[in-house]
């Protein structure tokens, strides 16, 4: 049974665009790239910095250690080939859901998956 734990309320993403929350004890970043919010796991796979202490740049999540870039929706580097883990979101009401489960990818291939929320009615 898939697991969905409530993050944040869409509006105060709004604010700052990215926050930190825990999810089953681990740190998790959220951003809000235009309208679509998306979640990586905090600790760099590189550095072990924070990476909701980084910024949004062009659409990317930068790491504060060594500016490493991310595609926010897949948690892959181009310039390193490595991948940060992804996690799924959810949208209800206002209301953002992070999935309990952690997506690992190796390139474009991912090593274990999350269905869709039920009940949800967008994903973002």
């Amino acid at each position: 049974m898939d697991e969905w734990v409530f993050a944040v309320e869409f509006t105060a993403l709004l604010r700052r665009k990215k926050t930190r929350i825990l999810v089953g004890g681990e740190p998790v970043a959220l951003f809000l790239v235009g309208e679509d919010v998306y979640a990586l796991q905090d600790t760099c796979v590189h550095g072990q910095r924070s990476l909701s202490k980084g910024a949004l740049w062009r659409g990317r999540v930068v790491c504060p250690g060594h500016q490493w870039a991310f595609d926010p929706a897949t948690g892959w580097s181009e310039e390193k080939r490595r991948c940060q883990p992804t996690y799924d979101v959810r949208v209800v009401d206002d209301k953002v859901y992070v999935s309990a489960h952690k997506r690992v990818r190796s390139g474009d291939v991912t090593d274990s998956t999350v269905a869709a929320a039920p009940g949800s009615s967008e994903a973002r």
